[in-house]
C-alpha cells in the first residue's frame, strides 16, 4: 500500500464529507447546484451587486450555481446569458449556450447574436484545468481573466459591474490595475465558502467607465 497516497485520500474524504457547503449543496442540489452558489451569496451580502431586471453574462456557468442565484435576485424580467463548455440544466430566465469561449469562432458567433444587448454585469467563474505546473497554469489563468475582461469592452453597459474569479499569481497586480483603470470601485474578496487552502480570490468591480 502507498501510505502517503492513502493518507492523502483519507484527508480529502475527511475534508469533503465534513465540509458544510458540500453537505448543504447535497441536501438541495436543485437549488444550489454547486458550492459557488454560496460564494456568490456572500459577495452579494457585502457588495450588493444585483438589482431587479438586470441583464447578465455568466461565463463558466455550469452546473449553474451563479446563474441560479442570480436568477432569484434579478426577478422575472431579468435575463442571464450563460456559457460553458459543459452542459447545464435549465434555469429560469437563463439562455444557455454550450461551447468553448476560448474558441473565437464560437465566441464571436454568440457575441454577434447578442450584440444589440448591452448587459449590466459580466461575471466569470471560469477556471483552467490545473496541471500543478505554475509555468502552465499561471498563463492559462491570466488568459481566461483577460478574455472575461475584454468582453466588458463590447458588452458591458456604462456604470456596469464586473465579477471575476482569479488566483493569486505573479500577474495579479497587473490585471488588478487594468480593472482599476476602467472601474470606479474595485475590491478583492475571499468568501468563507472558498476553501481556505485554495488560492482563488474574486475581484468585484463596479462603475464601468470605458
Amino acid at each position: 500500500m502507498n501510505y502517503k497516497k492513502n493518507k492523502k485520500s483519507k484527508k480529502w474524504l475527511k475534508n469533503n464529507f465534513k465540509d458544510f457547503y458540500i453537505q448543504k449543496t447535497k441536501k438541495n442540489i436543485s437549488k444550489y447546484r454547486s458550492r459557488s452558489w454560496f460564494k456568490l451569496a456572500e459577495i452579494e451580502k457585502i457588495d450588493k451587486i444585483f438589482k431587479k431586471d438586470m441583464k447578465i453574462i455568466d461565463l463558466g456557468s455550469s452546473p449553474g450555481g451563479w446563474s441560479s442565484f442570480a436568477s432569484l435576485k434579478i426577478g422575472n424580467k431579468g435575463k442571464i446569458i450563460a456559457f460553458d463548455i459543459l452542459p447545464m440544466n435549465y434555469i429560469k430566465n437563463v439562455d444557455f449556450y454550450q461551447g468553448n469561449v476560448c474558441n473565437s469562432i464560437f465566441l464571436n458567433k454568440i457575441i454577434k447574436k447578442i450584440n444589440k444587448i448591452k448587459v449590466h454585469m459580466i461575471m466569470s467563474d471560469i477556471s483552467p484545468n490545473f496541471s500543478g505546473i505554475k509555468e502552465i497554469d499561471i498563463p492559462n489563468i491570466i488568459y481566461l481573466n483577460k478574455l472575461a475582461l475584454n468582453l466588458c469592452y463590447s458588452q458591458l453597459k456604462y456604470n456596469g459591474t464586473f465579477l471575476v474569479k482569479t488566483f493569486q499569481n505573479k500577474g495579479l497586480n497587473q490585471f488588478y490595475n487594468k480593472i482599476n483603470s476602467i472601474f470606479k470601485i474595485v475590491k478583492i474578496r475571499k468568501p468563507n465558502a472558498s476553501r481556505s487552502q485554495s488560492s482563488e480570490i474574486y475581484i468585484v468591480a463596479k462603475g464601468y467607465q470605458n
